[in-house]
């Protein structure tokens, strides 16, 4: 019988964390909303980050399963499904505001370090050279900019005073800038480099801009629900993020995925431009001081 066992739990694999767990430890399952966009990889680095912290709990919290989402949505339909406790989706990662954290249970650790605090462009190849003589921020205003409709970035730049163009649709966004819909489409320094590859075939008049940065202080959390439930999901990937942290395994990971793409953005010879994010949390903003290891250096950058 425990030979049987050994063996049902290697061929499940990690999803399930550790053969030596006891057969009778319950599963617990984690579900994530599936992409609405077959070409979008905007997620993959981090569920797989979870996936990382999950099996780093196994020991001290039984096995698991991390799937996505039977049906595809966006952030929107994955926050109402997460509020209305269906179960459909129990956890999911997105930029963090302090409306969102009153809404959500955060795990309050950046899991992308910031790093979405700081945006190069995606514009049109018929604008480059426009973008290119912007020397302030009133220039760069005087260029609209497009969002998803429930993204945090919307609410940070029209407060900043940029004219701000939203879609509803993530994949459509890429078509409304090349449609002149709206001017540039603000990403961050990992995500620019990515997406213009993924899309460059289909839309080869979308380019990276070269010249400008935009920093404004965000980030991204796991959130879960607000319950009993939440907050035992919400603890244990806190516990599994720290071990990662501790063990040095969250920077390898993170420079492993984004490092090849954030040296493509060459960070330190743009020209920089700074805006405050007023719907910040006093929580996140204390975080950035109070444990400066978990956030991205620019200067460490080329």
């Amino acid at each position: 019988m425990k030979r049987r066992l050994a063996t049902a739990c290697l061929a499940l694999g990690p999803w399930l964390g550790a053969p030596h767990v006891r057969a009778q430890t319950p599963v617990e399952v984690f579900t994530y909303p599936r992409s609405e966009s077959p070409s979008d990889s905007q997620y993959v680095y981090d569920y797989e980050l979870l996936r990382l912290a999950l099996e780093a709990t196994v020991p001290t919290h039984g096995p698991f399963e991390l799937r996505a989402s039977a049906q595809a949505m966006n952030q929107a339909k994955a926050g109402e499904e997460i509020l209305a406790g269906t179960r459909s989706v129990n956890v999911f990662a997105r930029s963090t505001s302090a409306e969102i954290e009153m809404r959500f249970l955060p795990v309050r650790i950046p899991i992308d370090k910031g790093l979405i605090s700081w945006r190069v462009f995606l514009v049109r190849a018929d604008m480059e050279a426009k973008f290119a003589e912007v020397e302030s921020l009133d220039q760069l205003r005087a260029y609209s900019v497009g969002s998803f409709t429930t993204w945090a970035d919307t609410s940070i730049l029209r407060a900043a005073g940029f004219k701000v163009v939203t879609g509803d649709s993530y994949e459509g966004l890429f078509r409304m800038l090349v449609d002149r819909k709206f001017d540039f489409f603000s990403r961050s320094a990992d995500e620019a480099y990515r997406e213009w590859d993924e899309r460059r075939a289909r839309l080869p008049e979308m380019r990276v801009e070269q010249k400008l940065l935009l920093h404004f202080p965000t980030t991204r959390y796991f959130f879960v629900r607000r319950a009993d439930e939440g907050q035992r999901l919400a603890e244990r990937i806190e516990a599994g993020l720290e071990t990662l942290i501790r063990t040095a395994s969250f920077d390898n990971y993170f420079l492993r995925y984004k490092a090849v793409l954030i040296n493509r953005a060459h960070l330190k010879t743009r020209r920089p431009f700074y805006i405050d994010n007023p719907f910040a949390s006093r929580e996140t903003r204390a975080l950035v001081k109070s444990r400066p290891e978990l956030w991205f250096d620019v200067a460490k950058a080329r």
